[in-house]
């Protein structure tokens, strides 16, 4: 190979790795991971599906999901190192595999636990290109593409607070790309999934947080470049 050391040094600075959906993707779905959590990790486990989990070692995939838990960008040289990384910033993490039928090859699980003890659950796939969909927060089905600024909040099924919320953007030039709403009757809960073309200011996201029907709301930064944000 020459001056390369392994085929993780051919591709430069694009995308360290051989495979986008098992490096890009599997980064980018760290760093999504690492957002839902507003970046406190104590420990993560990861199970792996699919074709994540037969190829992982051999593709970098486990690398690529702790780069992302540490919020790397794919094309970061510091990527092969990252479960050194991990290791050395305090982090625990753990791999296993997973066989549940039905979800796409390349599917991981975060299972992260958090400074203070509790846990919260991501699960996303990449899905080729390295783009990725996010389709659970913990028991919570979202869909989570990461290419916008996107509000993920859980709240109250009340009347009125998509209202309350959507004013609050609107007042402060906030425009609404794509938004979706669903509702979880048997706990009398509903979700929004509100994607922006701008970055919403720390002011406004905290005066959403603050409304009293609000169980939890988390903000999403982009992931992959887009002309609008």
């Amino acid at each position: 190979m020459g001056k390369y050391n392994s085929i993780f040094d051919v591709l430069g600075p694009i995308m360290v790795g051989p495979s986008s959906s098992h490096t890009a993707g599997a980064a980018r779905l760290g760093k999504i991971a690492r957002y839902i959590a507003d970046g406190d990790i104590r420990s993560v486990g990861i199970t792996l599906y699919g074709s994540f989990a037969e190829t992982a070692k051999g593709h970098g995939t486990e690398m690529a999901l702790i780069a992302g838990i540490l919020g790397m960008e794919p094309h970061d040289e510091k990527l092969r190192y990252s479960l050194q990384i991990a290791k050395e910033s305090g982090i625990d993490f753990s791999f296993e595999k997973g066989n549940i039928a039905g979800l796409h090859p390349n599917t991981a699980r975060f299972s992260i636990e958090r400074h203070d003890g509790t846990f919260i659950t991501v699960t996303g796939s990449s899905i080729g290109g390295g783009a990725v969909i996010v389709n659970a927060i913990d028991a919570f089905n979202v869909e989570l593409t990461g290419d916008y600024f996107t509000i993920v909040t859980k709240h109250v099924d009340k009347k009125g607070i998509i209202s309350k919320v959507t004013t609050l953007l609107a007042e402060n030039n906030i425009n609404i790309g794509n938004m979706k709403v669903r509702r979880d009757n048997s706990k009398n809960e509903a979700s929004m999934i509100i994607e922006t073309d701008e970055i919403v200011p720390v002011e406004v996201l905290e005066k959403i947080k603050r409304l009293e029907e609000m169980i939890f709301v988390i903000e999403i930064k982009p992931v992959r470049e887009n002309k609008n944000v």
